[in-house]
């Protein structure tokens, strides 16, 4: 009886602990103006991408035909900016701040089913077991990490983007009108671009959550928890998962920037989110030259700006995130 109630007062002395710690990491995130900056510039972005329907006034096709301009060297149909088309509209009237509100549509897509699948799910559930169970489970999980890692990431993700599409377009085309709508709507190319990211996205979660898990599981308080008969399952939750928290959010703050221009990389080359759905790498594609750049320098700079505004505010946020999260930070 002395054992388990020396147990549990340990488990509670953890749980206080822990709700301090999470207490003192907000009161330091809130004191560093630029980390709360960049959290607001994401959940706007993202807010946009996600209400795209309801935001912006146009279809992401709509034309706006208007008598062409003979002496235009690009673009006969081109705007630049104004008060109804605040991005201008492209080379076939389609309004630029539509198309660009709905390429982040996109990114929201990729990156969360990306993140939530490849680094929560995978990353954090082998992490986990790998670190917990350890011998030849831990053994196994990081020979197939290895694996993984064993050739240039990037690379291994074009080519199964590239392999992959064109059998699944024939599958799904095959369901009727069904399946020409999921390809018409984008569908397809987001399960088949955040399918890809994933698969080689966990590897690096997997082994920061697995070296925690090791620190963390010869507490005292997992002790406690074992030798008051607490299972395996109800270890990790309650016990090991709170404890590893802190490098988790910083990774996946950075990770959400990493799959965003992997998304936008891909479409760029070609084999990621294919027309017409609207995406900031088929955007910059279509319009990366030099030629369009002096004549028509809307069509390329604001794509282009707001991604690079994204991935500088990501990385900001992950800094701001880290400082907070880490006490002997200042």
């Amino acid at each position: 009886m002395a054992s388990q109630s020396e147990g549990l007062a340990q488990i509670t002395l953890s749980q206080t602990q822990t709700q301090g710690y999470w207490r003192q990491a907000w009161r330091r995130l809130i004191r560093k103006r630029i980390g709360i900056i960049c959290l607001a510039i994401i959940v706007v972005i993202y807010l946009a991408g996600a209400l795209a329907t309801w935001v912006t006034p146009y279809g992401y096709n709509d034309q706006r035909l208007t008598e062409p301009d003979e002496s235009a060297r690009f673009c006969a149909l081109c705007e630049g900016p104004s008060f109804s088309h605040p991005f201008g509209t492209d080379a076939l009237g389609r309004d630029q701040f539509t198309r660009v509100i709905f390429s982040l549509r996109t990114t929201v897509i990729v990156t969360i089913a990306g993140i939530v699948t490849g680094s929560l799910f995978l990353g954090i559930g082998f992490g986990l077991v790998a670190g917990y169970f350890r011998g030849l489970v831990d053994s196994l999980i990081n020979r197939i990490g290895e694996l993984f890692t064993a050739f240039p990431t990037i690379l291994l993700v074009i080519l199964l983007a590239a392999s992959v599409r064109p059998p699944v377009v024939d599958w799904v085309r095959d369901f009727g009108d069904v399946g020409r709508d999921l390809i018409r709507l984008g569908v397809v190319d987001y399960f088949i671009v955040f399918g890809a990211l994933s698969a080689f996205s966990w590897v690096g979660m997997m082994r920061i959550v697995r070296g925690q898990v090791l620190s963390v599981r010869e507490n005292q308080y997992v002790d406690a928890a074992i030798s008051v008969g607490a299972s395996n399952w109800r270890i990790l939750r309650s016990h090991v998962l709170p404890n590893i928290l802190s490098p988790v959010i910083v990774l996946v703050s950075m990770g959400m920037g990493t799959i965003a221009g992997s998304e936008v990389f891909l479409s760029f080359i070609g084999i990621g989110i294919q027309s017409p759905t609207p995406s900031l790498g088929i955007m910059m594609f279509e319009y990366g030259s030099v030629s369009v750049l002096r004549t028509e320098p809307h069509l390329l700079l604001f794509p282009a700006g707001v991604l690079a505004l994204l991935l500088f505010t990501f990385n900001l946020l992950g800094d701001a995130l880290n400082d907070a999260l880490n006490p002997r930070a200042r």
